[in-house]
C-alpha cells in the first residue's frame, strides 16, 4: 500500500519502509529535487547518520550502477546512469522525476536496494527488468524482491505520436491492448502500467509490487509535471531509498 506522510511530505510503500529500510516519493511541498539543497536538507533532518547521498546524472538510459561508498564524500554524483543499486547502509540513493516513472527495489533478506528513473526511452528498453536482473546477479532472490512504482504521468494525460506508438508496439505487442487507448483522436500510453507488466513478466509476485494510483499531470496540487507545465516553469520530485 502507498501511504502519505504529512510531516515528511512524502508518499511511501508499506512493503518497503520498516525499521531497516526507509524510502519516499517526494511531492511539490518537499521542494524542487533539481535543487541539491532540497535533498541535503531532507536527508540531514531525517537520516542524520547518513554516509553518502548518491545522485545519478539521469540521461534516459538503461545504464545501471552498483554503488559502493568511498566513505569520503557526503554527496557523490554518478555520470550517465538512470539506475543505482547498493548494499551499503546509510547510502541514500536518489532520483528526480516530473512525469517519468520512479521505481524502487528492495531485497530485504540480502540487504540490497535500488532505484531507477524510467522515461519512455528507459521503459521501452526495459530498465526496470534490468534492475531486477542485476539484483539477482548480486545474490537477491526473485521471490524476495519488492518493487514500488511511484508518481507517474497517467494514461489519461500521456498522449504520444504514431512514431513512438509503433516503437512501443514493436517491443510490447502483447501489451498493446492494456497500455494504449485512444482519446479525442490521440493515442495515450499508460507508462506506469507498462513498467508494472514488465516487472511481473520476470516473475515478481503481484503481492510484492506496490503501485501509485495518481497521475502527476492531473494532480497539480501535489506534483510537478513536465507536460502539464509546458516544459518550462516546472520542478521535479525527489525520490529516495536507503538501508538504515
Amino acid at each position: 500500500m502507498i501511504l502519505y506522510d504529512s510531516d515528511l511530505k512524502i508518499f511511501y510503500s508499506t512493503l518497503i519502509n520498516d525499521d531497516n529500510f526507509f524510502s519516499g516519493f517526494g511531492t511539490k511541498d518537499l521542494g524542487d529535487g533539481r535543487n541539491i539543497d532540497t535533498t541535503i536538507n531532507f536527508v540531514q533532518k531525517n537520516i542524520p547518520n547518513f554516509k553518502t547521498i548518491v545522485i545519478p546524472e539521469q540521461i534516459h538510459s538503461t545504464n545501471v550502477t552498483v554503488f559502493n561508498s568511498n566513505l569520503i564524500d557526503n554527496v557523490e554524483k554518478i555520470t550517465e546512469t538512470d539506475g543505482v543499486i547498493t548494499d551499503d547502509e546509510k547510502s541514500i540513493l536518489t532520483i528526480i522525476t516530473a512525469d517519468c516513472c520512479p521505481i524502487m527495489f528492495v531485497e530485504k533478506r540480502q540487504g540490497i536496494v535500488g532505484i531507477s528513473h524510467q522515461g519512455w526511452r528507459g521503459s521501452v528498453k526495459r530498465l526496470g527488468q534490468k534492475m531486477v536482473k542485476k539484483i539477482i546477479e548480486l545474490g537477491g532472490k526473485k521471490e524476495n524482491i519488492i518493487v514500488a512504482i511511484g508518481p507517474t504521468i497517467g494514461g489519461c494525460c500521456y498522449d504520444i505520436d504514431d512514431e513512438r506508438y509503433f516503437e512501443f508496439l514493436e517491443e510490447f505487442d502483447g501489451y498493446a491492448s492494456k497500455i494504449f487507448h485512444r482519446h479525442m483522436g490521440k493515442l495515450h500510453l499508460n507508462l506506469a502500467l507498462l513498467n508494472y507488466l514488465q516487472i511481473k513478466e520476470l516473475g515478481i509476485s503481484e503481492k510484492n509490487i506496490d503501485h501509485f494510483p495518481f497521475c502527476t499531470s492531473c494532480d497539480k496540487k501535489r506534483f510537478f509535471s513536465f507536460r502539464r507545465d509546458k516544459k518550462q516553469d516546472y520542478g521535479e520530485m525527489l525520490s529516495f531509498i536507503c538501508i538504515i
